[in-house]
């Protein structure tokens, strides 16, 4: 628990394409008390209900939602813009806001890779995106993030403006070695400054941690948590 007068940072929780909130929640039950203890975790809906078959189907309960539309490609986006409002608002509705927490959902390795990871690419975009000014306009600056199976954004327009700077604020990566979808991963942590990296055994998941893997993260919270105070 946070004893030291520090209150614990504030993290909106960004789900996967075609889950929710609820099953994020869930999902990050899988890491131990001692670490949700110290962190504020809000969890919201993206805005769109989903609009197609969602690979969590028969795992976890529906509604499942999205937080935008994408070509096959996933290098044009419908509705974009409006989920940049949505997250802003959220982050007005649930502040102070400190970070965010991004996480992406396991799918069929026949679909395209990068699909599913919706919560974890925007939650890496958006420091970029709130610095050149085209969003979360409304809000304080983004502190740090936390990243679970990342990637980048494929649309020039998008990342123009999200990684031309690197991200500099803290931010805690998640990298399975048997995840698939690691390259993007990789390639996401080119564009941070300095980036703190878990590796796990597992695959496109978020893992439980082990000793190591708890010290890691309890340190960073410890540095966010001299941040959020400021």
């Amino acid at each position: 628990m946070v004893s030291d007068g520090m209150r614990k940072p504030r993290l909106l929780c960004l789900h996967g394409f075609r889950t929710s909130g609820e099953i994020l929640k869930t999902q990050l039950h899988k890491w131990p008390q001692s670490v949700l203890d110290n962190l504020d975790l809000v969890f919201v809906d993206a805005p769109f209900p989903c609009q197609g078959k969602s690979d969590v189907e028969g795992i976890f309960d529906p509604p499942y939602y999205e937080w935008f539309q994408f070509n096959k490609e996933f290098t044009e986006y419908t509705n974009f813009d409006e989920c940049l409002k949505y997250i802003e608002d959220c982050m007005i509705k649930h502040g102070p806001i400190d970070g965010l927490l991004g996480f992406s959902q396991d799918l069929n390795m026949t679909r395209c890779l990068i699909l599913t990871k919706q919560g974890a690419i925007l939650s890496a975009a958006l420091p970029g995106l709130q610095e050149k000014g085209v969003a979360l306009t409304k809000v304080p600056k983004v502190k740090f993030v936390v990243i679970v199976g990342g990637a980048k954004f494929r649309s020039p327009s998008v990342v123009d403006k999200a990684y031309s700077s690197p991200i500099s604020c803290p931010s805690l990566h998640f990298l399975g070695e048997m995840d698939f979808l690691k390259q993007y991963g990789m390639e996401l942590l080119e564009s941070c400054v300095e980036p703190v990296v878990i590796h796990h055994p597992k695959g496109h998941t978020i893992p439980r941690l082990d000793d190591k893997s708890v010290k890691t993260v309890m340190d960073f919270i410890e540095r966010i948590k001299k941040d959020v105070s400021k």
